[in-house]
């Protein structure tokens, strides 16, 4: 992962709410806080909210008086999810915060969660185990991750089409750090590694639908990190990548509304 990989910074966060977010994110969302929701929690840790798709799912569902931390590394990320989340019965805390390096106290949280944002932590063991410093005994630590990226199609598909673009050079964003991460042996081995003793992972496939091609192509060229590939190599080829990718998707998904696999892995983890 390079630091570009990180960057959610200028039209990304909007891009990336209003076309990456239905696309791929609201269906594991609703998942991801209907199984928070579940353990009753009394106070609750968000780490990498991004734009805030889980947060909105969950908050509805939490009881009143529930404490709910809502962080992220990106402050540009956190200020555009403060903004869209609407009112809400829960006093939400949104704070900038390294999932790495968490600045609270241990035992503060009943359930820590982290939807799509380990595959960017640069030390995934120290990530998980500072999630179990803050959590109380028998708290539960949720994650979810993409699967490996031929079996997300969309994904899979501008892969290729920007390389096209750039032969010499093929950006792999998508490939190397939001799909890099799907090896259930390796994922069971770093949450064990960090002490939990409790581990389940199930895999769960899901539709990803959206109204074109082209808005498909758009989300993910211009929407993700990706985009800070693209330019990185040339400042002038993010239109033509994002044409490109809209061409494949269309060749293989018809002209009309589209619709592709998606696969991630959902993981709880305890003791």
């Amino acid at each position: 992962m390079t630091e570009s990989d990180k960057l959610f910074a200028g039209s990304i966060p909007k891009l990336y709410d209003t076309l990456m977010v239905p696309l791929i994110f609201e269906a594991y969302a609703a998942d991801t806080a209907e199984l928070v929701a579940g353990f009753s929690p009394g106070a609750v840790l968000e780490t990498a909210a991004g734009s805030g798709v889980v947060t909105r799912a969950l908050a509805p569902r939490l009881r009143a008086g529930t404490r709910y931390v809502v962080t992220d590394l990106n402050q540009p990320m956190l200020d555009y999810a403060a903004t869209r989340q609407g009112s809400s019965s829960i006093n939400i805390e949104w704070q900038q915060a390294d999932a790495l390096k968490l600045p609270f106290e241990d035992a503060s949280f009943d359930v820590v969660f982290c939807q799509f944002g380990a595959m960017f932590f640069p030390d995934r063991t120290a990530g998980y185990a500072e999630a179990r410093r803050v959590l109380r005994p028998g708290g539960r630590f949720v994650f979810t991750v993409w699967d490996r990226i031929e079996d997300n199609a969309f994904a899979d598909e501008v892969t290729s089409a920007v390389a096209e673009i750039f032969p010499q050079d093929p950006p792999r964003f998508l490939a190397r750090t939001p799909h890099g991460y799907h090896d259930i042996a390796l994922i069971r081995s770093d949450v064990s590694r960090a002490g939990f003793t409790s581990i389940e992972i199930e895999t769960r496939e899901k539709t990803s639908r959206s109204p074109s091609a082209r808005d498909v192509a758009t989300a993910y060229c211009q929407g993700t990190p990706l985009r800070n590939e693209i330019e990185a190599r040339d400042a002038d080829a993010l239109q033509a990548a994002t044409d490109r990718a809209a061409q494949v998707i269309a060749s293989r998904h018809g002209e009309g509304p589209v619709a592709g696999k998606i696969q991630a892995h959902v993981i709880v983890a305890a003791g």
